[in-house]
């Protein structure tokens, strides 16, 4: 069993907390613009102090409601700038804040707020407050149901008129009280079997998290830099990356609005995004998609392909030949300069994690001047344990251990770690936290390699390796990153468990598939299922499969495939908030599909 340790730069003192920096900046840098917020449509500065101040005032409302040191207090809602601040004055009381995530079901959110025991929910849409209402005789511990919506009556309104008779001092004991040990936020993994562990994670991880980022990635998380925020505040990717940008005086910015996120960019210019792998499929398909349907296809093609040469040439010792350069400094002027203005114009790297990203996309957005620093992580470390640094970066791996951190590879291949983020168990769950935690290494259940500099490379995810009837071992994310990658796919989940070969459900990108019909010279009003049977379209995903076949052995490889009529989502529950396969209830839900596959029943 090999180990690597990354010793840390800095120390965690155990009166340090997360929550100290909102006060220091009011103190040191009152007027800098440490939040812009969407009001009437336009961006709007919101200064360390003005933002401390709010912070505050509703911290004092927490008191006047009774929330104590150890409370939990649950935020049901979309990404959204109030979800920060009441993060922040959550914190500041001694609570611990726990997201739900806005899309839950009713069975979910029950679940959390049970488990949790939150005696206070701050939700956001009339939806949430329904199902909320429907849940309080089952939630003996809930006191309160605050609602999030603006205006007189919004949560944050109310709990800052509650206060006002609590001494401003009250919320400075509190803070100055806290210690690094203490928890700070619950998080339930939002699990892709079973129910939801409620992942507690202390002040301390936290601080290791943030000064860990700053340590590898220092010139995008520094004084004057932008970022917005759209993914889910609920998962621990965004929500820590917001907090180390906040402690780092970076602007930060929120919104949920995903279907506007191309206007909101030329406004907003963000210096950099945080996103998970599948937006950066989305936005390349999408690209790809429009310069086939304008006629000009090769000639994306071609730009696709000098990017990622000259990203491969960049970590040659060489650099990039004299008609690389040429080449490179034409497409600039006619792609890839679209590509960045689409994001802004001043955007110049981004943050990925959540699952793999693969090396092509990684290498293609580099080589058109947005930099993608992969790391990997789960709830349980707190977002990132290794991330790619600035100058020290490997395409196709997720980079090295944060500082304060260890990592062992087992020997069946699985990643251990151990260190500062990670957390020391699961609330109220001594099995799950025993089958988890061994002698203080947490069981990641990914499976991975690490090379000879250190880098870390993620290869599969232990519990979904596929075992063929013939005894092989199949990773099916190599095989679904791969066609995920096609511009006419959403979705794809290999299947093969105990079955003589590997085949693939896959589904088409709505957004792609007008555009195809229209190219193709299909009725543009057929469905998905009405062209399932579409030589064109089943020639159009061959050649993806046989694309992705190239990246593993034979007996890996796709023999079959089926097109499902519907994409997969979040709603429909195949998909996590985070965009991960939810394989079990995918299995469940097309089991003839699979069925007819392999010729059974």
């Amino acid at each position: 069993m090999r180990e690597f340790n990354a010793p840390a730069t800095f120390t965690v003192e155990d009166t340090d907390n997360i929550v100290s920096a909102v006060y220091e900046h009011e103190r040191s840098d009152p007027n800098y613009p440490i939040f812009q917020r969407l009001v009437n449509g336009a961006w709007t500065d919101v200064s360390a102090a003005e933002a401390a101040a709010q912070i505050r005032g509703v911290a004092r409302g927490l008191i006047a409601r009774g929330v104590t040191p150890g409370d939990r207090v649950a935020i049901l809602s979309g990404t959204r700038y109030e979800w920060a601040i009441l993060d922040y004055a959550i914190l500041s009381v001694g609570g611990l804040t726990v997201p739900i995530y806005e899309t839950s079901s009713a069975d979910q959110v029950r679940w959390v707020l049970q488990d949790s025991a939150a005696v206070l929910l701050i939700a956001e849409t009339d939806q949430h407050l329904e199902i909320a209402e429907g849940l309080r005789a089952d939630l003996p511990a809930l006191r309160d149901v605050l609602n999030l919506r603006d205006g007189g009556g919004d949560a944050l309104s109310v709990l800052t008129a509650d206060g006002e008779e609590i001494d401003p001092g009250e919320v400075d004991k509190r803070v100055a009280a806290l210690r690094s040990t203490d928890p700070a936020t619950m998080i339930y993994t939002s699990g892709t079997t079973g129910l939801p562990k409620g992942c507690q994670l202390t002040h301390s991880n936290l601080l290791y998290e943030t000064r860990g980022a700053k340590d590898a990635l220092p010139t995008l998380l520094d004084r004057g830099q932008k970022l917005l925020v759209f993914l889910p505040l609920a998962h621990v990717l965004a929500r820590a990356l917001s907090i180390a940008a906040f402690h780092n005086k970076v602007t930060v910015g929120f919104t949920s609005d995903i279907k506007n996120l191309v206007p909101m960019f030329s406004v907003f210019k963000p210096t950099v995004v945080v996103s998970v792998p599948r937006v950066f499929e989305k936005v390349y398909n999408t690209a790809e998609q429009n310069a086939a349907n304008d006629g000009k296809g090769k000639i994306f093609h071609i730009a696709a392909e000098t990017a990622i040469a000259w990203s491969e040439a960049m970590d040659d010792p060489n650099g990039p030949g004299l008609m690389l350069k040429i080449k490179h400094a034409l497409f600039d002027k006619l792609v890839y300069h679209k590509l960045r203005a689409a994001l802004g114009g001043d955007c110049t790297a981004s943050v990925s994690g959540g699952a793999p990203l693969g090396a092509r996309l990684c290498h293609f957005y580099r080589g058109v001047g947005l930099t993608i620093y992969e790391g990997y992580g789960l709830t349980e470390t707190s977002a990132a344990i290794t991330v790619n640094r600035i100058g020290d970066m490997r395409v196709g791996t997720v980079g090295k251990l944060l500082g304060g951190n260890s990592l062992r590879i087992a020997d069946d291949g699985e990643v251990l770690v151990r260190g500062g983020v990670v957390f020391h168990g699961y609330w109220q769950n001594e099995q799950a936290t025993a089958d988890a935690v061994h002698d203080g290494w947490f069981y990641t259940g990914d499976l991975g390699d690490v090379d000879a500099d250190g880098f870390l490379r993620i290869t599969g995810r232990k519990k979904e390796i596929i075992v063929t009837a013939g005894g092989k071992n199949v990773a099916p994310a190599v095989l679904e990153d791969q066609l995920r990658a096609h511009p006419l796919i959403s979705q794809a989940m290999a299947v093969g468990d105990a079955e003589p070969f590997i085949a693939a459900l896959i589904t088409v990108d709505p957004e792609a598939w007008d555009g195809w019909k229209s190219h193709h010279g299909k009725d543009p009003g057929a469905s998905v299922a009405d062209l399932a049977n579409d030589p064109d379209l089943n020639a159009a995903i061959d050649e993806a499969v046989t694309h992705a076949n190239r990246a593993v052995s034979h007996a890996e490889s796709i023999r079959k495939f089926t097109i499902l009529p519907v994409d997969f989502t979040v709603e429909t529950g195949e998909l996590t908030p985070t965009l991960k396969l939810k394989r079990k209830v995918v299995a469940e839900r097309y089991a003839a599909e699979i069925a007819a596959l392999y010729g059974h029943g």
